[in-house]
């Protein structure tokens, strides 16, 4: 059985502030002087960020010649690369005006960066309910493009208790409550892209890695609003995952609890569900998802 037995302590949490606190900061620049690049950093890219700094410190809108003499790049070579931030969405021509303007994917960008930063602390309290409720480790992870990342890690406060791995990226989205959890709500192309039909890894003799058969389960998910490992990602672990969505119903994170198999009786896992459902659906709420679950009975497959 892969647990380990040692004292309870605190989790390994990460802050808001600890995120925050990680993003580089831009080279120093005043206006109209040339940024200096890092070192090894690629030309092209150093110039489009700075033409994309050019407009955040301009107000969000400025003039091509105006752009040209904030970077001091020659207007030919701002044209061309405003061009190509036109083309990805990061930067559209203002209607009526001979102007640029910082557009729609940046936004984006920083509605994906603030939602990692502020999930963890909207979570919190809830990760801290579900761990002294049931005494099992909680997992809070996001979905970052198309990857599956873990963000915070609440360990369990019994003296036995399960390895569930460290915080960061996992390559097993189809083996673990929190990835089913969240995949469940993509698009199949998505799925395919996460979970290459033909190289599902396998982690243990229970993983699926038929992905007819993840497919269908998927179904499962959807309809009962959680997700089950039973012993797919880790020999001897049990795990309950749940989705958490936001106002547009676009699915943002998973909320889940883990627990030795030796522990979870039908009570006990009925419990833990209840739990994490819950907060999904606070989270959901908190996040501006008007639908909700309710908590399932404990005769869910």
């Amino acid at each position: 059985m892969a647990q380990q037995t040692k004292q309870a302590v605190r989790g390994n949490v990460v802050s808001d502030t600890a995120l925050v606190s990680s993003i580089p900061h831009a080279p120093a620049a005043t206006n109209g002087s040339a940024k200096t690049p890092h070192r090894g950093s690629i030309q092209s890219v150093d110039r489009a960020l700075s033409l994309l700094e050019a407009l955040a410190e301009a107000g969000g809108e400025a003039s091509l010649t105006d752009l040209s003499r904030r970077t001091c790049l020659n207007v030919s070579t701002c044209h061309h690369l405003l061009s190509t931030l036109v083309n990805w969405g990061y930067v559209a021509k203002v209607p009526g005006r001979r102007s640029y303007a910082l557009g729609a994917r940046v936004l984006y960008l920083g509605h994906a960066c603030l939602r990692q930063v502020d999930l963890p602390r909207r979570a919190q309290a809830h990760i801290d309910r579900i761990n002294e409720v049931t005494g099992e480790s909680v997992h809070l992870a996001v979905l970052q493009s198309d990857s599956i990342v873990t963000l915070v890690k609440r360990e369990a406060r019994h003296a036995v208790r399960v390895d569930t791995g460290m915080l960061g990226r996992s390559d097993a989205p189809h083996a673990t409550a929190s990835g089913k959890a969240m995949i469940a709500w993509l698009p199949e192309d998505q799925i395919r892209r996460m979970v290459p039909p033909n190289a599902m890894k396998r982690f243990t003799d229970k993983t699926i890695v038929d992905f007819d058969a993840l497919i269908e389960e998927l179904r499962h998910v959807r309809r009962n609003g959680v997700a089950m490992d039973r012993e797919e990602f880790q020999p001897g672990v049990i795990c309950v995952g749940s989705a958490i969505r936001d106002h547009g119903g676009a699915v943002v994170g998973a909320i889940s609890a883990s627990a030795p198999a030796m522990r979870v009786t039908e009570e006990h896992l009925a419990l833990m569900r209840q739990e994490v459902i819950a907060a999904a659906n606070a989270l959901s709420a908190d996040l501006g998802e008007p639908g909700s679950l309710k908590p399932l009975a404990a005769n869910v497959s």
